[in-house]
This record gives structure tokens, sequence and C-alpha cells, in this order.
């Protein structure tokens, strides 16, 4: 059984159409992404098989998904800013194993020198541990 909650969606665009695809992403359901500046390497000879002219200049925009609505979100971008668009864009998900910072937010208190630390709290564990200890309770 598949216990991955989250897939991470990757869309790699020409520059300038981050927005574009953040814009379309949010109305998928999405909440945020993070925006990476990348420089393509394809070949002239990619340019003949795909019929299409490859832009250098490239953004890369990251977004962490639940897995229900990642098929949603990847439809939306091919639409919107797919290789048939000016944003020549290729959109891919891969699974999350682990997510922290996401999820219930609870306080972990510092502790003095000496003190026993806590045990890490569920969301920064891995999904599969944190799974796995629920169901033994």
């Amino acid at each position: 059984m598949d216990k991955t909650k989250y897939e991470v969606v990757f869309c790699i665009v020409n520059s300038g159409f981050s927005e574009s695809v953040m814009n379309t992403a949010r109305l998928a359901g999405v909440q945020g992404g993070t925006v990476m500046r990348a420089q393509g390497t394809a070949s002239k000879e990619a340019e003949s098989i795909f019929n299409i002219t490859i832009q250098p200049d490239k953004e890369i925009v990251m977004m962490l998904v639940p897995k229900d609505i990642k098929d949603d979100v990847l439809h939306a971008l091919y639409k919107e800013v797919g290789l048939e668009t000016p944003g020549n864009g290729i959109a891919f998900s891969m699974p999350v194993g682990g997510v922290a910072g996401i999820g219930r937010k609870r306080k972990v208190g510092v502790k003095k020198k000496g003190e026993k630390p806590e045990e890490d709290p569920d969301h920064l564990k891995s999904e599969e541990k944190a799974s796995e200890e629920k169901t033994e309770a």
C-alpha cells in the first residue's frame, strides 16, 4: 500500500512564465511554490525533432502538492503552459517520502544543556515511520 501523502510537481518553462505556472497551479489547489532559475541544454537536433525553438533561459517551479490533486495540477499546467504554448513547458511529478514543516504546528521547547531531548515531533519523521507508530498504538 502506498503511504505517500505528497508529491512534488516540477514545471520547467521558458523564462518569464513562472507566474503563469503559479496562477494555474493555484487554481488547481496548490498553495505555493519555489522558482529556480535554470539554463536549458537541449541541442539543435532536439529542436528539429520536436519542431520547437528552444530558449536556453528557463524557470523551474517546484510545488509540494497533496497526492490527490497531483493529476489535476499536471493537466492544468499542460493546458496553460505546455509545449504548445509560449511557455513551452513540461511538468512532471515525483513521490515524496517525508515532509517537515507542513501540517500540524507543534511547539518544541528549547532544551538546556544536559537535558534529554524530546522525541521528534510526528511532522519531522518520515510519513511511513509516523504511520507505523500510529498503527502500533
